[in-house]
Parts: C-alpha cells; sequence; structure tokens
C-alpha cells in the first residue's frame, strides 16, 4: 500500500476520509491520518455499532463493534476538500462482513450476477434543490427563480454556475464523466449527470456527489438539499436508474469486448431482450415492496401521487406500468437498458440497487412474462381508464410501502433478516411520528370550524 500512500502523499493528503453508508443513506465516517493507510484497509477503523443507525448491534460483548474497511480502489483525493481523501468502507463486525452494511447487501447482488457472467451497470440521475434558510423553514437560495416553467431555465442556471462548476470539475477529477447539468422542472430545482459505470462503482459515484454538494453548497452559503418533494406546489426530486446487464464485462464494470444481454441482438426496432423481459417483469411485480427502498420516507409520498403537479412538471409515476420511451410509466424502455423512474432523491443508492436486482433475478428465474407495453400519457387518463387497463397504483404512504416490503419474500430475504427489521421499524416509527403530528394545515382548516 505503500505506492498509494506515497501517491496521495504527492498529492497533499494528509488526512483520509473513512466513509460508510447508514441504513439512511447518510454519509457516515470518522478522520483518519494518511500514516493509518494500511491499517484501514487491513482491518479497518472502529466505531461503535449501537451509535449507527440500522445495525442493530448490541451495546456491549464483540458484536459491539463495528469495523469500516477501506476498498482500496476506492481512494480520492478530494479537491473541494484539500488534504483530504476518501475511501468509500465496507462493514465488518467480529471479523466477518456485515450482513447490514447497505454496501455488503448490495455486494451480495451483484455477486449473484457474477456467478451467472453478468455485470450490471447504472446511471443514477440526481435531482436536487438548492435552498437558503428563512424564518419559516427553506426557500429556493435563487429568489428571481420564479417562472412558472421552469425546466432549463437559462435565467436561473447562470446564476449558480460557480457552485455547479466547481461540483461538477471535482467529481471529474475524482473520476466522474460528469457530462452535463441544468435547470429542472421546479424553482431551485437542479440535476447533474454523470455517465454508467458498474452497479456498486455508481452507487459510491452517488454517495460521492452528495458529499461534494454538501460541502461546496455550505461553502457559498447554500444549502443543498434532496429531500423528496420540499414545496407543495412545485415537483419533487427524483433519482432515476438506467439499467443495463452485459455478459463477459471485468469485474470492474468495464465493457469493451463484453455484450449488452439486454440488448436483442442489435434489432433495428429497439426492442430489448427477452432476458431484458424477465428482468423488467420482475421489477413490476415487486414494484410495491421495491417503492419502500426507492420512495424510503414519508415526505416520497407527496411525490408519488396520483394526478398532475400542481405547478410545472411531474414525472414521477404512480402506477405499475412500462412503455417504449414513455416517462410517465414507472418503467421507460429504451435500446438496450431500462430508466427505473421510481426513485426519489432519498432512496439509500446501495439498498435501492440491491432490491432491483433481486427483483429483476427473480423474474429471470421464474421467467415471468411482461405485461403489454403502454404508449399512452398515463398522466392524463383517469382512474377509470386505469382501471379498465389493469394497471395497478404504487403504494400511496409509506406505511403501505412497509406493508409491501414484509409482504414480499424476494425483497426481504435480500436485504436479510437484521436489515430488513432493523429498516422496517424505523419506518413504522417515522410513520408514527407524522401520523401523530398535528400541522398547519390542520389547525388552519379545522382549529375554529366546529
Amino acid at each position: 500500500m505503500s505506492a498509494l500512500q506515497d501517491s496521495l502523499k504527492a498529492q497533499g493528503v494528509h488526512t483520509l476520509i473513512a466513509q460508510f453508508t447508514d441504513l439512511h443513506g447518510v454519509a457516515r465516517g470518522k478522520f483518519v491520518p494518511l500514516n493509518q493507510l494500511d491499517l484501514l484497509l487491513r482491518d479497518g477503523v472502529g466505531f461503535a455499532g449501537p451509535s449507527i443507525w440500522g445495525t442493530g448491534l448490541p451495546r456491549t460483548g464483540p458484536r459491539s463493534e463495528y469495523y469500516g474497511r477501506g476498498d482500496v480502489l476506492s481512494a480520492r483525493a478530494l479537491p473541494w476538500m484539500p488534504g483530504y481523501a476518501r475511501v468509500v468502507c465496507d462493514g465488518f463486525v467480529a471479523g466477518e462482513p456485515f450482513g447490514a452494511c447497505p454496501r455488503q447487501v448490495m455486494k451480495r447482488q451483484t455477486a449473484r450476477l457474477a456467478e451467472r457472467g453478468w455485470v450490471l451497470r447504472t446511471g443514477i440521475e440526481p435531482e436536487f434543490f438548492l435552498l437558503r434558510k428563512t424564518a419559516d423553514g427553506y426557500a429556493p437560495v435563487d429568489p428571481r427563480d420564479q417562472l412558472l416553467k421552469p425546466s432549463y431555465d437559462l435565467k436561473s442556471l447562470p446564476r449558480q454556475r460557480e457552485f455547479l462548476k466547481e461540483l461538477g470539475d471535482g467529481l471529474t477529477a475524482c473520476g466522474l464523466d460528469v457530462f452535463q447539468a441544468d435547470h429542472e422542472d421546479a424553482h431551485g430545482q437542479y440535476e447533474l449527470n454523470f455517465h454508467h459505470a458498474d452497479a456498486l462503482t455508481s452507487a459510491d459515484h452517488l454517495m460521492l456527489f452528495k458529499m461534494a454538494a454538501h460541502e461546496l453548497a455550505e461553502q457559498h452559503g447554500m444549502v443543498f438539499s434532496m429531500m423528496p418533494k420540499p414545496f407543495a406546489n412545485q415537483p419533487g426530486s427524483g433519482m432515476h436508474f438506467h439499467v443495463s446487464m452485459w455478459d463477459g464485462a471485468s469485474s470492474a464494470g468495464s465493457t469493451k469486448g463484453a455484450k449488452c444481454v439486454f440488448d436483442d441482438d442489435g434489432s433495428d426496432d429497439g426492442d430489448l431482450s427477452p432476458l431484458a423481459h424477465h428482468f423488467i417483469a420482475g421489477v413490476l411485480h415487486h414494484s410495491a415492496a421495491l417503492c419502500a427502498l426507492a420512495a424510503p420516507t414519508v415526505n416520497s409520498y407527496k411525490r408519488l401521487t396520483v394526478g398532475e403537479s400542481i405547478s410545472g412538471t411531474t414525472w414521477a409515476p404512480a402506477y405499475i406500468a412500462h412503455g417504449p420511451n414513455n416517462r410517465t410509466a414507472l418503467v421507460r424502455t429504451l435500446r438496450g437498458r431500462f430508466e427505473w423512474r421510481v426513485p426519489d432523491a432519498s432512496a439509500n443508492p446501495y439498498l435501492a440497487t440491491a432490491a432491483m436486482i433481486a427483483a429483476g433475478l427473480d423474474g429471470i428465474d421464474r421467467q415471468l412474462k411482461l405485461s403489454a407495453p403502454c404508449t399512452e400519457d398515463l398522466f392524463k387518463l383517469s382512474l377509470t381508464d386505469i382501471r379498465l387497463r389493469g394497471f395497478s397504483v404504487l403504494p400511496q404512504s409509506l406505511n403501505e410501502a412497509i406493508d409491501a416490503l414484509q409482504a414480499d419474500e424476494v425483497i426481504a430475504d435480500a436485504l436479510g433478516d437484521t436489515l430488513c427489521d432493523q429498516f422496517c421499524q424505523l419506518k413504522r416509527d417515522e410513520w408514527m411520528e407524522y401520523a401523530r403530528h398535528v400541522s398547519g394545515w390542520e389547525m388552519a382548516r379545522y382549529g375554529a370550524m366546529f
């Protein structure tokens, strides 16, 4: 490891950020001196297990210690934090991979693909808000960002050019292939895109994006938010997954000389392969349970509502359907890949990906048939029309989604007993706290009504 240590030192690095991801998809970790790199990569650095969301570890005994063991390939100097390098960690307990570590959960599923010679690649598209703190909560950081249809606004976008350039340049220096940024459909909402990678690397990249964006926004006096729907009268933030699968790709995800097994042998009509059909059928079949991982907050279901958005354009799916280049469907099919449109910006990328893989493999193993494609604009159909066409509705609350997850053996098994139990309990508590909360809307409507 001396070569890596020497390389980081030559880049001015004096401190490592040993970073892991908790159940909620939040980056956690500690600072470690560069001269402890070998320890971080060999044994890992220790954390009090019960202090981490979702571990379920005891307060005493050998299993109370959680170790973050660094992935040597992930070490990157951070341009926005000179002197610091981030190292992604896997969770270990008592010397063994910890089953409730989200990254370990995902690695179990990618290993199932590898046994068949397949590598899954994902392109994750994070949408986010740039906000300012106000006396009443939060508001878009740019008070002039008020267009009725703000998508691709080239008045507001340039006002954030310094932040977006620093973010893009920093991520590019860390190995992400950043290729565009735009203003999204809500006031104060943006999206930054980086190209596909193998699924594990893609999730690691998403976490690095969040770390960079939080830090740079703070430096600019802003609040970076991946809350799914911060404003009732504006569209929410999605985190769409573009998904393809490859045979013969390298373990690092390189597709050189590999075959895309989701592509139907190069046909001109853009059809997906039978294997892709089975995989997508599995995703659709398990969509209710997947919702719990892809839309994991109370606020998520303010985005996944049936009907039109009050303002702007909503692209959040509400119905379990698929269709060619159909952005109103849950799955949008494209040549050699599909776009999974349920995930929102609060999703843990490791858990959402792991669950999606488990659903897709179940579809393949059971040879599930894909329903007829939908070419209609689902947002324009009445609920009667939706029922006549046989489309099911996604869970409309976090509580419903947790019910679906607990009833779905395939997805629950993919998470593992500990993580599934911890996730469901924490989310039930979140729902109960929300259900008991008396909002300002309730006081205004009912306070003097009776």
